[in-house]
C-alpha cells in the first residue's frame, strides 16, 4: 500500500505527539517539553522529552527520537502502515487507498468494524471474568499457589469464568447476539437447535492482548482434572494463533530493559516468570512456533531464548521453532535454545534453583549455529560415511533457510568439515541437488516470471549481486571461491539472473530518501562520506549539504519539521520528489536501512574514484606521480568492489 506523503504530514498536523505518548508513557510538564522515563531503555530519573512544539520525542539517555509515527512503530512494534492507519483513526481520517477497488475499499471497511466491534466484545468479556476472580476462592486459592501475587494478576489481566453454562448472560443480555459466537466466547450446538452456551466455564483466564493492548482471545486453564487442560478461543477475524504471543503487550518494554526475550511454551510459565523475575517473557499459544512469531518479537529486540523442556516434546516444539527462527537469522541477531531438565519447567526450575541459577541457563543457551548442525546430525553416525552423508542431506534444506551473510558462509564451512567435503564440493552438490529440485517443477510461463522489483521465488541461496541501490548482496569471499585460475563451473554458488541496474540517479535519490527519513543516519557517517554527498551534482548535492547544516545545527528532525524547514528552499522539490511516490516509505530494520546506505555511499565512492582515475590517465603523460596515485585509488577501490562482492 502506498500513502502519499502530503497524506502523512497532514496526518502529523492532526495528532498531538504528547497525547499519543502519553498513552503509553507518565508525563509531566518540564519547562517548554513534557518528560517522562524513557520506555525504551530503564533508567530511574526522567531523560525522556516529548515536544508540543516541534511534535517530536527524544531520549537524552538511549538516542531514541521521532514523530508520532515513528513512536507507534517503535513502542508497539507496529509497521509503518499500520501505524498511520491507527492514528487515522483515532483523528476520524480516511488513509488513501486510490490503487485499492471500491469493493475492496468496502470490505477493508467492514473487516476494520467487525475487528472493533469484537474487541470491545472480547474487552466486556474480559471486564466480567476479573470481577468473577474477585468472588472465587477456589480460583484465587490457585494464583496464590502458583505464586502468583495481585499486581502480577492485575498486571495480566487475570480472571476467572464459572461454572455453568450461561453465565456470559448476565454479561450480554442478548445471549443469542451473533457476534459472541464470533467472538469465540459462545459455542451453538447445532446438533441441538442452536443451543448456545459458555465455551469456558470453571476455568482461570488469561486475557491474550495484541500489542497495542486490546483483547484479542482467552486462555482457559481448568482448576481440576478436566480435558482440555488448557481451552484456547478458536480462530477469528481478530485472533490468530499462528501470529500472536501471549504476553508480548505487558512484556514489551522488559524486553526492551533486558535485551531480549524468552519465549516459553504456556501461559503460567510467563505469568510466573514475571512475578520470579523475568517479565520479558512471552509464550506461543498452544501452536508451534512460526516465522510470524519470530517476526513479531524481531521488531522489540535482537535476541530471542526459546526456552522448552528437555523432553522428546519440548526437542520437538524446538526443533519448529528452530525452522521459525532460520529465515530471519541475519548476522545483527542472537537467536538460542535453552533446553530444561526433564523434570523441571520454568516456573519449578526458578523456584527450585532460583533466579540466578535461571539465568545462568539462559546465558548458556544453545546458539542457533549450533542447534541447526545438532539437528541435522540428529540419528546420524557422523564416523561413518553413509551418517556423515545423511547429515548433509539433513542440513541441506535447513541451511538454505537463512539469510545471505556470514552466519551462513561460516555455517557452510564448519558442515564441510563435519561432513569430511571440500567446502567447494559441498556447495557443487548442494548446487546439483537444488538444479535436480529445479528441474522437476513445472516449467514456469510468462505470466509467472517474477518481476525485476522482486526477489526469484526459489532463491533460497544467495542472491546475485546487482548494480541497483539496495542492500549489497555480495558472492562469498575465502578460499573456496576459486581464484584467476579456477575452473568456470567452480564456484560454489548457483548461477542466478542478473537484475537491471540501477542508474547512478537512482542510487542518489534513494540516499536522499535515507537520509531525509532517518536524519540521525548521518551521525555514523565519515567525512569522505560527507565530502562525496556534498559534491554531487545540482539539485542533490545542495541539497545533502543542507542536510548536513541542519543536523549540526539542530540534531536529527524528523521529515515532518524537515519538510518545513525546506519551504522556498531551492531544494524543496528535490526532497518533495524522492519523499514522494511508491518508494517513499523506508520500512524495514534500521541496521538493514544503514547497510542499504551504506552500500550507496560505497557506490558513489567508486564513481568518484572512476572520475578521478580518469583525469589521472589523462595527466600521466606529463605528471609521473599521476600513476602511483592512479594505483593508490585502484587499491581502495579494488577493496570497495571486493567488500561488495565485486559489483561496482
Amino acid at each position: 500500500m502506498t500513502i502519499p506523503q502530503s497524506f502523512i504530514q497532514e496526518l502529523l498536523a492532526r495528532v498531538d505527539v504528547v497525547d499519543i505518548v502519553g498513552r503509553y508513557v507518565p508525563l509531566k510538564k518540564g519547562g517548554a517539553n513534557f518528560m517522562g522515563l524513557c520506555p525504551f531503555h530503564g533508567e530511574k530519573s526522567p531523560s525522556f522529552s516529548v515536544s508540543p512544539s516541534k511534535q517530536f520525542y527524544h531520549c537524552f539517555g538511549c538516542g531514541k527520537n521521532g514523530n508520532a509515527i515513528g513512536f507507534l512503530m517503535e513502542h508497539a512494534g507496529m509497521g509503518f502502515v499500520e501505524a498511520v492507519q491507527d492514528l487515522a483513526q483515532q483523528v476520524g481520517l480516511q488513509v488513501p487507498d486510490d490503487d485499492i477497488s471500491p469493493q475492496e475499499k468496502e470490505r477493508a471497511a467492514a473487516a476494520r468494524q467487525k475487528q472493533a466491534t469484537l474487541t470491545d466484545v472480547l474487552e466486556k468479556a474480559a471486564l466480567a471474568y476479573r470481577s468473577q476472580l474477585r468472588e472465587s476462592q477456589r480460583a484465587i486459592a490457585y494464583f496464590k499457589g502458583r505464586g502468583v501475587s495481585g499486581e502480577v494478576a492485575r498486571n495480566y489481566g487475570l480472571g476467572y469464568a464459572p461454572e455453568g453454562w450461561r453465565n456470559l448472560a448476565s454479561v450480554f443480555p442478548q445471549y443469542d447476539d451473533p457476534l459472541l459466537e464470533e467472538s469465540g466466547l459462545v459455542i451453538v450446538n447445532q446438533d441441538d437447535g442452536d443451543k448456545r452456551y459458555d465455551r469456558f466455564r470453571d476455568r482461570v483466564m488469561f486475557p491474550i492482548r495484541n500489542v497495542k493492548g486490546e483483547c484479542i482471545g482467552f486462555g482457559g486453564r481448568v482448576l481440576g482434572d478436566d480435558k482440555p487442560k488448557y481451552l484456547n478461543s478458536p480462530e477469528t477475524p481478530v485472533f490468530h494463533k499462528g501470529r500472536e504471543l501471549y504476553g508480548l503487550f505487558e512484556a514489551r518494554t522488559a524486553i526492551r530493559e533486558q535485551g531480549y526475550a524468552l519465549v516459553t511454551e504456556g501461559y503460567m510459565d510467563v505469568v510466573a516468570l514475571a512475578q520470579l523475575g523475568f517479565p520479558n517473557t512471552v509464550a506461543t499459544l498452544g501452536t508451534a512456533c512460526t516465522p510470524d512469531h519470530v517476526q513479531k518479537l524481531l521488531r522489540f529486540t535482537d535476541a530471542v531464548v526459546f526456552s522448552f523442556d528437555g523432553d522428546n516434546a519440548g526437542r520437538r516444539a524446538a526443533r519448529k521453532a528452530l525452522d521459525g527462527a532460520l529465515p530471519h537469522a541475519s548476522d545483527t541477531r542472537s537467536i538460542k535454545f535453552l533446553f530444561l531438565p526433564t523434570e523441571h519447567d520454568p516456573d519449578s526450575f526458578v523456584r527450585a534453583h532460583g533466579s540466578d541459577a535461571f539465568a545462568r541457563l539462559i546465558g548458556d543457551a544453545v546458539p542457533l549455529s549450533r542447534f541447526l548442525v545438532d539437528a541435522a546430525s540428529e540419528g546420524c553416525d557422523l564416523g561413518t560415511t553413509e551418517g556423515r552423508a545423511h547429515m548433509v542431506s539433513n542440513a541441506r534444506p535447513l541451511w538454505g533457510l537463512l539469510p545471505d551473510g556470514a552466519l551462513k558462509r561460516q555455517l557452510l564451512g564448519e558442515l564441510a568439515e563435519l561432513a569430511q567435503l571440500d567446502v567447494r564440493d559441498l556447495s557443487d552438490l548442494w548446487q546439483q541437488a537444488h538444479a535436480r529440485d529445479a528441474a522437476r517443477r513445472p516449467a514456469a510461463t510468462a505470466t509467472d516470471a517474477p518481476h525485476w522489483d522482486s526477489p526469484p521465488p526459489d532463491a533460497g541461496w544467495f542472491a546475485p549481486s546487482d548494480g541497483g541501490y539496495g542492500k549489497s548482496t555480495a558472492r562469498p569471499s575465502g578460499p573456496w571461491k576459486g581464484g584467476r585460475g579456477a575452473r568456470k563451473d567452480a564456484s560454489p554458488w548457483p548461477p542466478q539472473p542478473r537484475l537491471p541496474r540501477s542508474p547512478a540517479t537512482g542510487r542518489i535519490d534513494h540516499a536522499a530518501r535515507l537520509l531525509l527519513s532517518h536524519m540521525d543516519f548521518l551521525e555514523h557517517l565519515s567525512h569522505e562520506d560527507h565530502a562525496v554527498l556534498c559534491a554531487q551534482p545540482t539539485p542533490h548535492g545542495p541539497l545533502f549539504a543542507w542536510l548536513e547544516g541542519q543536523f549540526h545545527d539542530q540534531g536529527a528532525l524528523p521529515w515532518a519539521v524537515l519538510r518545513e524547514s525546506l519551504r522556498g528552499h531551492g531544494c524543496e522539490d528535490l526532497a518533495q520528489k524522492v519523499m514522494t511516490g511508491s518508494h517513499a516509505q523506508t520500512e524495514g530494520d534500521l541496521q538493514e536501512l544503514r547497510s542499504e546506505l551504506r552500500d550507496l555511499l560505497d557506490r558513489m565512492l567508486i564513481d568518484d574514484i572512476k572520475a578521478q582515475q580518469k583525469t589521472l590517465i589523462a595527466q600521466a603523460t606529463q605528471d609521473p606521480s599521476a600513476l602511483e596515485r592512479y594505483r593508490e585509488l585502484e587499491q581502495k577501490r579494488n577493496a570497495l568492489q571486493g567488500k561488495m562482492g565485486g559489483a561496482p
